[in-house]
């Protein structure tokens, strides 16, 4: 029996839903609001329930699937070629509805709980390393302004930071030095934290087997691991080898009219983040290669 799809726009309050009657051919355009959408989805036959993969789509689909319905999360790319006219809620849902059925449309495998509770753990590990990498940097660039040049590295940095501090104490404010020190508490206050976040990634990885089976591959470490089984998600959607690379980015873009074809560098798509800890480590073997 062929189910009756659903085009759902989901947003923080209001939801929108677009579906066509069968039998009457009806255009059915529902708006409801955040409380409603699982009353109303429980009393409908079981559907194919088509929603954009965008923030909370994960926790709906697995809602909704517990109604007994049919959920495919889309791609955006895949939607938003068909968005004809003025950006509306309804024009959403009518897009992701039309999207759905083409054959080419991509889609996003639904994450458990779990692989979301540990792409959270990345997502607050990489924003400190971004505040650890701003606060070194001012430290760097304040001491350059009084002669003191530290390394870029940071271990280096770390090792030379207090050294360069004392050498300055003496000729500067105390007022800059008390200052310059709470900065460097606050970055080891940061290191501190990463740490800890390391070290609950490393009982995720211990906690799951797919992660501990990728670990073995060369070059693919805790981050690496754990990372790439939390954002895969279902590892069946993809049919090949070569559709999850281009889903990372790592194929290369092409061009090209009248029958010929370029090959340009690779097309950058897809998870950044898990990408940069691929080639991370890629690089990594090859270094310990040659």
């Amino acid at each position: 029996m062929k189910l009756t799809v659903i085009g759902m726009d989901i947003a923080k309050h209001v939801f929108q839903l677009h579906a066509v009657n069968a039998n009457t051919g009806e255009i059915e355009r529902i708006k409801l609001k955040r409380s409603q959408v699982t009353d109303f989805l429980a009393q409908r036959e079981r559907s194919l329930i088509a929603i954009e993969a965008c923030g909370s789509a994960h926790r709906w689909a697995r809602e909704l699937q517990k109604l007994g319905h049919e959920v495919k999360l889309i791609s955006v790319r895949s939607v938003r070629p068909f968005v004809l006219r003025n950006k509306t809620d309804a024009a959403d849902a009518r897009a992701i509805w039309t999207a759905v059925q083409q054959p080419e449309a991509r889609f996003v495998a639904i994450k458990s709980e779990q692989q979301q509770t540990i792409l959270a753990l990345h997502r607050i590990r990489a924003q400190l390393m971004k505040f650890r990498i701003m606060q070194t940097n001012a430290l760097r660039g304040l001491l350059y302004e009084f002669g003191e040049v530290l390394p870029e590295g940071s271990r280096e940095f770390a090792e030379k930071i207090s050294g360069a501090l004392a050498k300055i104490a003496n000729r500067l404010p105390a007022i800059l030095i008390d200052s310059l020190r709470e900065q460097w508490a606050r970055v080891q206050a940061t290191d501190k934290e990463i740490a800890v976040l390391e070290r609950r990634l490393k009982v995720a990885l211990c906690d799951n087997q797919e992660c501990q089976k990728i670990a073995e591959i060369p070059g693919v470490g805790l981050l690496t691991a754990t990372a790439a089984v939390a954002a895969i998600g279902d590892a069946k959607t993809f049919r090949s080898g070569r559709e999850f690379a281009a889903w990372l980015g790592l194929v290369p873009k092409q061009t090209g009219t009248g029958g010929h074809v370029r090959q340009l560098g690779i097309s950058k798509r897809g998870d950044t983040y898990l990408r940069t800890l691929l080639i991370h480590g890629a690089r990594s073997v090859i270094i310990k290669g040659a």
